[in-house]
């Protein structure tokens, strides 16, 4: 007994000092007794400084790597053969095709790669443009946020915000087409009834299209057949326009 507490007391003595040595020495403190490494592992206090590995680098959180060169080419914007009754000045959206179409007049249109609504979310009809915003922000919908709970309540536009650089909002409905930061999605039924567009091509579309532009969405049953010839043409510069001052956006994604 004399002897573990003569030995308990050396170890004792031994840990104050090491601690006291290890505080004048700058040592880095620990969850341990007295705030310090255990006396009894030496390596810690005594050989670190010489035998201590590099931290590890921090990694950055990945990048997205979606870009549009990896939309198909059949989803690039072009501009195509069209024959169409509808005015020149037109949006016609080709929803089973996946297919905007910018109504050129003479036989011509520009054709643009778009998501459309998932199944369940698709609609058609006649509207026209009511108002158009830059990088707006997003305000999910109640609707939507009764769906999906999980998402923000407001998220301020820039790029990292899912309705990208350019929206236009379709008169009578909650509906828009705007741009995306998800580019695989272009070319797909994901949406809950918005029309996405590539932000290089919602941002030329935008240039194009006026408050009051007529747009023209086809019901999904509607199969468009390969009557509409590709032409490999360079599509025409869009005129410049003064971009409107408007509300945050509402509506669904």
């Amino acid at each position: 007994m004399l002897r573990a507490r003569k030995i308990h007391g050396m170890s004792l003595t031994f840990a104050v000092t090491i601690a006291a040595v290890a505080l004048l020495r700058g040592e880095p403190a620990f969850a341990e007794p007295l705030g310090y490494a255990s006396p009894f592992n030496l390596t810690n206090l005594i050989f670190a400084p010489a035998i201590r590995e590099p931290a590890p680098a921090v990694r950055e959180p990945a990048e997205d790597t979606q870009t549009s060169a990896d939309v198909p080419a059949r989803l690039h914007r072009r501009t195509v053969d069209y024959r169409t009754s509808e005015a020149a000045g037109t949006v016609i959206i080709d929803t089973p095709n996946t297919y905007l179409y910018y109504v050129l007049g003479g036989g011509k249109a520009i054709r643009y790669g778009i998501g459309v609504g998932r199944e369940g979310f698709t609609w058609s009809g006649v509207k026209s443009v009511e108002r158009k915003a830059e990088w707006p922000d997003w305000i999910p919908p109640t609707e939507m946020l009764q769906r999906q709970p999980y998402l923000p309540r407001f998220m301020a536009g820039g790029p990292g915000n899912p309705l990208g650089a350019r929206a236009m909002y379709l008169g009578g409905t909650v509906y828009r087409i705007h741009g995306t930061n998800a580019p695989s999605t272009i070319g797909k039924q994901v949406s809950s009834g918005c029309i996405r567009m590539l932000n290089e091509d919602v941002i030329d579309l935008y240039s194009r299209v006026n408050v009051g532009t007529k747009v023209v969405v086809m019901p999904m049953h509607q199969i468009r057949g390969p009557s509409v010839v590709m032409q490999d043409q360079p599509t025409p510069r869009a005129p410049r326009s003064a971009v409107a001052n408007v509300p945050r956006a509402h509506g669904v994604y």
